[in-house]
């Protein structure tokens, strides 16, 4: 029987704008396994983001229960969130967020500077690993502005690896990549899930969407569909019938 990884529970989260309560979540129940790879979309305002925000322990819900691996999130303190982010969670953005004055090893490094029981070796070890899981070990030592949009991706995509975490959160992270780099770095995740890492992806692209196991279409603070991809997809195929041109990076 598979491990549940996230479980959520008749989840409502409000915010107050002026005298009005938006209802961005309006009891949302949900639970992804171990090894799926789930697609959140939806229009903006659908309440995606505030589910991610919730699911990455970022922000907490107005009521209801969320537990991710087992932990119950909704009663913990700020530090307690930072702590059980920073052992669980791997995560992935749209913009990278990578530091620029430093190396693709030392950017993969950072998450472990905050666990006091990993030595500097085996930080480094662990990131070089990282490195090249991603296919990005011979540009380590490169900077962020001596890499592409991909690599610098494929850097991010490591980071959030590094801590082995239980489930990765993927925040529009093609939405910045040309076509056939967004393929690519499908192809990354898919091989990760294939070597049973769970990953939450959030896209408002449907051809993107189509490429992970399960797809939950968000609207108006409710999920309105629940869709098993019967037909998988693989990245690699795509890529194969995509052109490729000069000026596209690897």
């Amino acid at each position: 029987m598979a491990k549940t990884i996230i479980e959520v529970k008749d989840l409502r989260k409000d915010f107050q704008v002026g005298e009005v309560t938006v209802h961005a979540l309006r009891g949302i129940n949900l639970k992804i396994e171990e090894g799926e790879f789930v697609a959140i979309m939806g229009a903006s305002g659908s309440g995606k983001s505030t589910m991610l925000n919730i699911l990455g322990c970022l922000d907490k819900p107005t009521s209801g229960e969320y537990l991710l691996d087992g932990h119950s999130v909704g009663n913990m303190s700020r530090d307690e969130r930072a702590w059980l982010r920073n052992q669980k969670l791997g995560f992935v953005f749209q913009s990278y967020n990578l530091l620029a004055r430093t190396s693709a090893l030392e950017n993969v490094e950072l998450p472990l500077m905050y666990n006091p029981k990993i030595k500097a070796k085996e930080r480094k070890e662990l990131a070089i690993n990282a490195l090249e899981t991603v296919g990005l070990a011979d540009r380590m030592h490169h900077k962020p502005n001596q890499l592409s949009g991909g690599q610098q991706q494929r850097v991010a995509i490591a980071r959030s690896l590094v801590n082995d975490p239980v489930v990765i959160l993927a925040d529009e992270a093609t939405g910045n990549l040309d076509t056939r780099t967004s393929y690519e770095i499908m192809s990354v995740f898919q091989e990760l899930n294939s070597k049973g890492k769970t990953i939450v992806f959030v896209t408002h692209e449907p051809d993107i969407a189509r490429l992970t196991s399960k797809n939950l279409i968000f609207r108006d603070g409710h999920i309105i569909k629940d869709i098993l991809v019967s037909h998988k997809t693989f990245a690699r195929e795509i890529l194969e019938t995509l052109p490729v041109y000069d000026d596209y990076k690897k």
